[in-house]
């Protein structure tokens, strides 16, 4: 009965037949949530309630106020690996979330990011910019070719990314590294040592090539 008369109501309202599509383009276009027309803010706004209220049950999460957190992101919390998310954020489709991890307010993650906190954690300061498919891994394995690498001991230090940093799509970071505030981390670089303050790093390993100012 439900079934049938969602399609009748869809029918009569053209603007539910388009309301699935809006989700999807949210999903990977995140930053659109915030110039919704208002008839699509009001269905936007009780669909992201439900679903963070729904996460914040099943994991061990906090989550700030006015954030876009997709549905179709993996979000693992378990506890002692919590996950703090400031006001104003967003996180696109298909990203993986592992804890322990603490976003500030204004942070964007783009679809496909992947960000595994190990056990000393990630750190998004404030108005960190992450493009699509950035992976950062705050543990390591050790190469010691005594044994398997799977079989050796996991570290982890811990990633801190500064205030209003930028990290171009494709970007690693590696575990213990510091990047420190009004950086730019450019396309495709692997950043395997800690960047300073608005310093422009690219490449594989990331080098500095100038100053923001």
């Amino acid at each position: 009965m439900k079934t049938w008369w969602v399609k009748i109501v869809s029918e009569q309202d053209p603007s539910l037949k388009y309301r699935e599509q809006h989700k999807h383009r949210l999903n990977y276009m995140p930053w659109l949530y915030w110039s919704l027309k208002p008839k699509n803010r009001l269905w936007a706004d009780e669909w992201q309630k439900e679903y963070q209220e729904y996460l914040m049950q099943m994991e061990t999460i906090e989550i700030g106020e006015n954030c876009f957190i997709s549905p179709l992101a993996h979000i693992f919390a378990e506890p002692g690996r919590k996950i703090v998310i400031g006001d104003n954020c967003f996180i696109a489709a298909d990203c993986t979330l592992h804890g322990p991890i603490t976003i500030g307010n204004e942070v964007a993650i783009n679809h496909h990011c992947i960000l595994d906190g190990g056990r000393s954690g990630i750190i998004l300061a404030n108005q960190v910019r992450m493009a699509a498919y950035c992976h950062l891994y705050a543990f390591d394995h050790g190469m010691d070719l005594g044994q398997p690498i799977y079989q050796q001991a996991v570290t982890s230090k811990g990633i801190v990314i500064g205030k209003d940093v930028w990290l171009g799509a494709h970007v690693g970071i590696k575990d213990g590294v510091r990047i420190a505030d009004q950086a730019v981390v450019g396309m495709n670089s692997m950043v395997t040592k800690d960047v300073a303050t608005r310093e422009i790093v690219v490449g594989n390993p990331a080098k500095m090539i100038r100053y923001r100012d």
